[in-house]
């Protein structure tokens, strides 16, 4: 299998997944919390990500938006 490096070790490519959703990553093209890769979007942002105060994200962002 082919290797991948990181959060500073080496990985099997199918190995590096995101530890809530299970999505495949790359190398680089994702977050890290605690040692552990997580997909950027939905689910670092939705466990880490900033709490409450803005909406626009929430409502879809520019789509939810319009109208408003």
């Amino acid at each position: 299998a082919e290797k991948v490096t990181s959060l500073g070790k080496d990985w099997h490519r199918p190995c590096l997944r995101c530890e809530k959703c299970n999505k495949t990553l790359t190398s680089g093209g994702h977050a890290e919390h605690d040692g552990k890769p997580y997909c950027n979007h939905p689910c670092y942002a939705a466990l880490f990500g900033p709490k409450g105060g803005c909406l626009w994200w929430a409502r879809g962002g520019a789509q939810g938006a319009r109208g408003s």
